[in-house]
């Protein structure tokens, strides 16, 4: 598999990122369903893939709210994804390395989410 992080092109590094996350959790969930898991695998890969599809509609967002609106719910799938990863971990589902790099890329996406998210709530009240 060719390092997909190489290909971010830093313009829009928010969007990128949560791209290469999404294609890091639909690969995971090949793995998954191949070991017959398909409840929670089902369920991080909506909440995983959800994140990028958000931030992808905020860059059309229809206002400033629209588009904060849309990374808080982004933020939130984050988040669930936190849950999957660690309830797929705690199940040994998923190793010990898979979940402390998924961990840290979800922990990576949640602090730029929220970093854009007060940036956006700063100029909305100007």
């Amino acid at each position: 598999m060719m390092n997909e992080e190489l290909k971010i092109k830093n313009k829009n590094v928010l969007k990128d990122r949560s791209f290469v996350f999404s294609i890091h959790i639909v690969e995971q969930y090949k793995r998954l369903t191949g070991s017959k898991e398909f409840v929670m695998s089902k369920q991080l890969l909506r909440s995983g893939t959800a994140i990028g599809a958000l931030i992808r509609e905020a860059e059309f967002a229809q206002s400033k709210a629209d588009f904060i609106s849309k990374l808080s719910i982004a933020l939130k799938e984050a988040n669930e994804t936190c849950y999957w990863l660690e309830l797929l971990h705690r199940t040994h589902y998923i190793d010990a390395e898979y979940f402390e790099d998924s961990s840290r890329r979800t922990h990576e996406l949640i602090s730029m989410l929220v970093a854009s998210i007060k940036t956006s709530k700063l100029k909305l009240n100007k």
